[in-house]
């Protein structure tokens, strides 16, 4: 079920949740850090705040379900899952080493809780799309919730469930947007340029809400780091699952925010911290545990 916890708890818990993501990167030696700082927010809220759950029972049949689209943010949904006691925090130190449950990308054989197997990037709001359906098919009144990324949406499978989510009438189907405006990599710039180009927004100029409105969604804008914005939209979003819109949530967000070193920061989009950064890290936080 889920929790009744103030924003002041959420703000913490997401201070707590982006430590991890670093702490855990660090110690593992690899993954990403920039997009599961993006997403923190929007994890804690509704993992805390939104969603129906039973952390103590992953598969309860009438529990919300939650698709993490852009996989590679995985250790963002691992940390909101610990936290809200899908697993042990301890666990985190085993993300993608040999034999864990905590695979580079999330995998459902291997981690209770795990809706879907992401990483492909692309196939997780046709999916979600699916869920959503067959819970309607069963009279189930479970909510759907997909988070894609603002990269991700420059796949054509996106685009497909996009149109066709509002035709099937799918109320009981959340998208949620992390638009965080930045990618690893990017069009080229020109002949001189490196293969990696332009990593600035894909999206820079072009309305994506009116576009989402025009193929018969409903829209809502928030700052995707403010939970007076984040928990009002997911919620309301939730209860319209009767209705005959699917709802779209674009969440303007930072890659990389809640550090100095990291927000807005393209290099981090799959960096690893150094003992140094992790002691910023820890001041910025207020992390009083010692580095991992």
């Amino acid at each position: 079920m889920t929790t009744t916890i103030d924003d002041k708890e959420l703000e913490d818990l997401a201070r707590r949740g982006r430590w991890l993501v670093l702490s855990t990167v660090a110690g593992s030696g690899a993954g990403h850090v920039g997009g599961p700082m993006s997403a923190m927010d929007l994890l804690i809220a509704l993992y805390f705040k939104v969603m129906d759950i039973r952390p103590e029972e992953p598969s309860w049949p009438d529990r919300d379900r939650f698709i993490l689209s852009k996989g590679h943010s995985s250790i963002g949904q691992y940390t909101a899952m610990a936290l809200r006691g899908y697993l042990p925090v301890e666990e985190l130190k085993t993300f993608d080493k040999a034999h864990t449950r905590l695979q580079g990308h999330p995998d459902m054989t291997k981690l209770p809780g795990i809706e879907m197997s992401t990483g492909s990037l692309g196939q997780g709001l046709s999916a979600g799309m699916g869920i959503a359906i067959g819970g309607r098919m069963n009279r189930q009144n479970f909510h759907t919730f997909v988070m894609v990324g603002d990269g991700e949406l420059q796949e054509g499978m996106v685009w497909e469930a996009l149109h066709l989510a509002p035709r099937y009438k799918l109320g009981n189907l959340t998208a949620i947007l992390d638009w965080n405006g930045m990618q690893q990599f990017g069009w080229p710039l020109g002949e001189n340029e490196t293969h990696k180009g332009d990593r600035r927004d894909p999206w820079q100029g072009i309305d994506l809400a009116l576009i989402f409105e025009k193929l018969g969604w409903r829209v809502v804008e928030i700052d995707g780091h403010n939970f007076d914005e984040i928990v009002p939209a997911l919620a309301e979003a939730k209860q319209r699952g009767a209705s005959d819109k699917p709802t779209m949530v674009v969440a303007h967000t930072t890659k990389g925010h809640g550090l100095s070193f990291t927000s807005g920061k393209f290099e981090w989009h799959s960096k690893v911290a150094k003992p140094e950064e992790l002691n910023i890290a820890r001041a910025e936080l207020g992390i009083l545990e010692a580095s991992k």
